[in-house]
């Protein structure tokens, strides 16, 4: 799936990995299979596959031996950028991509959690996917104190991304509550429940590097493709 502001090929496959590494789908010291065999699975150039994998291996998680082949070395908490992305297909897993409903600069919703300093935010909807499958629709809303305007076309695949490149703002921490609320009336067709229904909900407020609140955002997700995942080490 090739989306708007979308990461690199061969990063899209590192991240993938990362995830299924973090989900057990791939076992410390498990051989992967030979770099072309992989290749082929996964629909990428032999090249692509080869970056992807020595990104890895600069992380410590994959073993690269001449003549043998590539090793997984899984490590508690890798570093990825979708590291607080929680949403994992239900076998595990899954490279999340987005789509771009709205965006849209306008006063925060009285109805927000509390954060940041300006009466106004930076509204972003999204369709989310996991390797392709529908999963979920997002409202964030951005402090509107760190940047004038964004458009769709500014966003990259991964917000914090986007946020530590271009606003030089760095997620240090975040809070998730999970419960239940109504699918908006904005929910695009594509998603495979009505507007109205009840379905899991995660509002989450989160702070950047200076200790700031800078972001409050709700996902709706389907509970019938994918689960919310968070792992205590």
């Amino acid at each position: 799936m090739t989306l708007s502001g979308a990461l690199p090929l061969y990063q899209q496959i590192t991240e993938l990995l990362i995830r299924d590494i973090a989900a057990g789908r791939l076992l410390d010291g498990q051989r992967l299979p030979p770099e072309r065999e992989m290749a082929a699975e996964l629909g990428i150039a032999v090249g692509t596959l080869r970056q992807a994998l020595q990104a890895l291996s600069d992380k410590g998680l994959v073993e690269r031996v001449q003549g043998s082949g590539n090793y997984i070395r899984a490590k508690p908490d890798p570093a990825s950028v979708y590291a607080l992305f929680r949403l994992e297909l239900l076998a595990g897993g899954g490279l999340p991509t987005a789509r771009v409903l709205s965006v849209e600069r306008c006063a925060k919703d009285p109805s927000l959690p509390g954060f940041g300093t300006s009466a106004e935010g930076h509204r972003i909807r999204r369709l989310r996917f996991l390797s392709g499958v529908v999963a979920a629709v997002e409202e964030i809303w951005l402090d509107g104190a760190l940047a004038p305007e964004i458009t769709a076309d500014d966003l990259s695949e991964s917000l914090y991304l986007f946020y530590r490149q271009r606003l030089k703002l760095w997620i240090a921490r975040a809070e998730d509550r999970v419960g239940l609320g109504p699918l908006p009336d904005w929910a695009p067709p594509q998603f495979p429940h009505a507007p109205g229904t009840a379905l899991p909900k995660i509002t989450r407020i989160t702070w950047g590097q200076s200790g700031q609140s800078v972001e409050a955002s709700f996902t709706w997700y389907d509970p019938e493709r994918v689960a919310y995942v968070a792992r205590l080490k």
